[in-house]
């Protein structure tokens, strides 16, 4: 399995981990990818899996990186604290590698939010602080918020239809040491890729290397610096299919191909800010928490 920092931290981590959106395989596709290398796992509190995460990886903690989530509603101080605890708990182990906030809340101080994190790590519960879902003006301002620590990831939706993060926040993450982990590298469903995959570069790639056409999908998000990604799999099968995708070989010719010939979106900087102001506007009234 490739390896690539995350951050400036030292730690390595799998370019291919285990995400856990939505999942309902059980312990044992979990414990097979570990066992494969994919010894980078990441949670939330708001996806229901922490504790299957914990059964998983029990007698086996010191190999995994271990990362979890805390819901925006639990932004404040000792509720963010009360929520890392619930989710050690829930995990079965007494510290959590990263700690990231689940999506920006536009109603909670950041500098509160940040003060907890800071006070996590402090104590030991958590190792690293990070962030999800945040776009480049939120993430600046997280990291002003901390006083002691550095944000060392930001974990955003990437994949080769949806390119939103590439022109300024993957260009600002790359320049300032900060991990990229991209969810949804097969965009939920590898069908979504292929609709916008008109002349099947992605089939045509994985005959000629000898993968899959998520393989192919994975690499292609590998090949990035600076980014890991977390594919969902309920299926051991699945599991061993994308642990190994890193493997196939894609030349920069190849590469450049899927940047041409697959349609993908880029969020407008409008859109990105008409986006901001209506989950401020539902987290103002309690509906986006």
């Amino acid at each position: 399995m490739i390896e690539r920092e995350l951050g400036r931290t030292g730690i390595k981590l799998p370019v291919v981990g285990l995400g856990t959106w939505q999942y309902r395989g059980g312990i044992e596709p979990l414990r097979t990818g570990v066992a494969l290398g994919a010894c980078f796992i990441d949670t939330a509190e708001s996806y229901g899996t922490e504790e299957v995460v914990g059964q998983a990886i029990e007698g086996a903690r010191q190999k995994v990186f271990l990362a979890t989530k805390v819901a925006p509603r639990h932004f404040r101080y000792f509720e963010l604290i009360q929520s890392a605890n619930e989710s050690l708990r829930r995990l079965k182990t007494d510290y959590i590698d990263l700690y990231q906030l689940h999506w920006p809340n536009y109603t909670v101080p950041i500098e509160e939010t940040m003060g907890a994190m800071e006070e996590l790590v402090d104590v030991g519960k958590v190792r690293f602080i990070g962030v999800s879902n945040f776009m480049l003006r939120d993430l600046e301002k997280a990291q002003r918020a901390l006083t002691k620590h550095r944000i060392v990831s930001n974990q955003v939706r990437y994949n080769l239809i949806d390119r939103t993060i590439e022109p300024c926040l993957l260009r600002y993450c790359q320049e300032h040491d900060i991990g990229v982990i991209a969810h949804s590298p097969l965009a939920t469903n590898l069908a979504n890729i292929q609709k916008g995959d008109p002349e099947n570069v992605l089939g045509q790639l994985a005959e000629a290397t000898g993968g899959t056409p998520a393989q192919v999908a994975i690499q292609w998000c590998c090949s990035k610096p600076g980014v890991v990604t977390i594919p969902k799999a309920n299926l051991e099968q699945h599991v061993r299919e994308n642990s190994v995708a890193c493997d196939i070989p894609l030349s920069s010719e190849q590469l450049q191909l899927l940047d041409r010939k697959v349609r993908f979106r880029r969020r407008s900087s409008l859109e990105i800010e008409m986006r901001r102001i209506a989950r401020h506007m539902l987290q103002l009234v309690g509906k986006n928490q």
